[in-house]
């Protein structure tokens, strides 16, 4: 069946973007790849955003939009892992109240499984990577009502009455905002103002876009292909004025996918941060700070740097080459050193469960946590369990460049992913999208990282936990010392007693 089509020539063309993502108000930010779909889309038409990270009904008020206007389509923002069951509930609801409507689905979960995406009846469109550019021409030519263009639209895949068709991938584009983001769209937008850490009015900003390494695990590197932009000096100004000035921003949290990247290219950039002096949390590679000199870091402090999450993933130089992380163990300890001489506290994450020596790894990567923690008590360390991408959701360029390990589950059975979006909204797919379980790990060794984090976390209590009073995190803290000392992670049953009672801040599941 084609993707439908529709003629509504003579006005402009309205699209309704939606972001189904449903979190605590407290961890709601601004939903920043929709802001830039509709800076795209403004230009030649109108959109409308409706975020369900604050308009807790997000399927009512889809239906509310419909209802109030036409529009030309309607495009979501899907994530792959939890984010995932409500976009499903929001597109049957499009669908089954306008029939009609186009359906567009983009962002990460439509980049990496295009065509489990579009095997759903109520999916008529994928955009495949970035969607400043792809999204407003598949607009225009709905508008329109004009099919003939759809072949031309890079990064678009669609349905026909062959199967699904996908058009020729769409070059990365380093082309940013030529305004400061539509942030009314959003009602208020001081509602995204949030207490962390950082200041009382945090701000969610993305600064540069992309990432120049090729993990083979990470959405990021199969999403844009190795390719990166930063922003230029007086777009960077611009925005970081606004916020500061015009919302009352008083600290930054940028989810640029990788901050740091060339010396000489940052340094510019970081001048322009420390006259705006906003305490900042950003993403970061261990080389990429090590290889700072003296003058630059001089330059970090003053802008005020607060924390660096830094993808340490693996103590095994052979897992590290193997998912071309381009790193070293050896980096990663010295990182914790030069980030506790700097006043910057390294935010540090594992991968553990490989598939391959499964509990040899683990231990292993247990023993190197310890020993960040001498080195540096103040690092942050979030255990995730190793689960990587299958081969078709890897950027084109990447597919089939070096032989992969067949992932088998416990009974040796080749893994076999979902081919729905509402398989993947299984328990079990949840949680090896949110990297909490793999079907290569045994109960006994679930047990045990959850064990290990347990005390690990109360021994060490996040300094991003706000809300749990400094007595009870001190409490905790004498109590898992023996267990953190003596090695005897299993079965903390008076740590998870006091867990209920206290509930610490999980960094790996509600970070800053």
């Amino acid at each position: 069946m084609s993707a439908p089509m529709i003629n509504v020539t003579g006005n402009a063309p309205h699209t309704l973007l939606v972001n189904p993502t449903m979190t605590s108000r407290a961890s709601a930010r601004f939903p920043l790849s929709l802001l830039h779909l509709a800076a795209s889309l403004d230009r030649e038409g109108n959109s409308r955003i409706i975020d369900g990270n604050l308009d807790r009904d997000v399927v009512a008020r889809t239906l509310q939009a419909l209802d109030e206007r036409d529009y030309t389509a309607v495009g979501i923002s899907v994530m792959g892992g939890p984010q995932l069951e409500p976009a499903i509930a929001v597109s049957r609801a499009v669908r089954e109240r306008r029939p009609g409507l186009p359906i567009v689905w983009g962002g990460y979960f439509p980049t990496l499984y295009t065509e489990t995406a579009l095997s759903a009846p109520y999916v008529d469109f994928a955009i495949r990577g970035q969607g400043e550019e792809s999204f407003p021409e598949l607009v225009a030519a709905l508008h329109q009502g004009d099919a003939a263009r759809l072949p031309a639209i890079h990064g678009l895949s669609r349905k026909h009455e062959e199967g699904v068709v996908h058009n020729a991938s769409r070059p990365f584009s380093r082309q940013g905002p030529v305004a400061v983001l539509p942030y009314e769209k959003l009602g208020d937008p001081r509602r995204y103002l949030a207490r962390t850490f950082l200041g009382r009015r945090t701000v969610a900003h993305q600064a540069s876009v992309g990432c120049r390494f090729r993990c083979t695990f990470c959405g990021v590197a199969a999403m844009f292909g190795g390719a990166t932009a930063l922003p230029p000096l007086a777009r960077l100004e611009r925005d970081l004025r606004y916020l500061k000035y015009e919302l009352g921003a008083d600290s930054i949290q940028y989810v640029d996918h990788n901050f740091f990247d060339r010396e000489q290219d940052m340094i510019p950039l970081l001048e322009i941060m420390a006259r705006y002096e906003l305490p900042w949390w950003c993403y970061a590679r261990a080389d990429a700070l090590l290889n700072l000199s003296e003058s630059t870091w001089k330059l970090v402090r003053k802008s005020r740097l607060r924390m660096a999450y830094i993808g340490a993933e693996s103590p095994s130089p052979a897992m590290l080459r193997d998912i071309r992380k381009g790193t070293r163990p050896d980096q990663t300890l010295a990182v914790a050193e030069l980030c506790r001489r700097h006043g910057v506290i390294p935010e540090l994450s594992f991968m553990v469960a490989p598939p391959e020596n499964t509990e040899e790894e683990t231990e292993h990567t247990f023993e190197f946590i310890r020993e960040i923690k001498r080195i540096n008590p103040q690092s942050e360390i979030i255990v995730y369990i190793y689960t990587p991408l299958p081969e078709s959701s890897r950027h084109e360029k990447d597919r089939h460049r070096r032989s992969t390990m067949p992932l088998r589950d416990l009974q040796g059975e080749p893994v076999v992913f979902p081919a729905t979006p509402e398989e993947w909204t299984q328990k079990r797919w949840v949680d090896y999208a949110c990297h909490a379980d793999a079907p290569w790990v045994s109960e006994r060794l679930r047990r045990r990282i959850d064990d290990f984090v347990t005390v690990l976390r109360c021994r060490y209590p996040t300094v991003q936990d706000l809300r749990s009073p400094t007595w009870a995190k001190r409490t905790l803290a004498a109590a898992a010392s023996w267990r953190y000392g003596l090695r005897r992670y299993d079965r903390p049953w008076e740590l998870n007693l006091a867990n209920r009672l206290v509930r610490l801040r999980m960094p790996q599941v509600s970070g800053l």
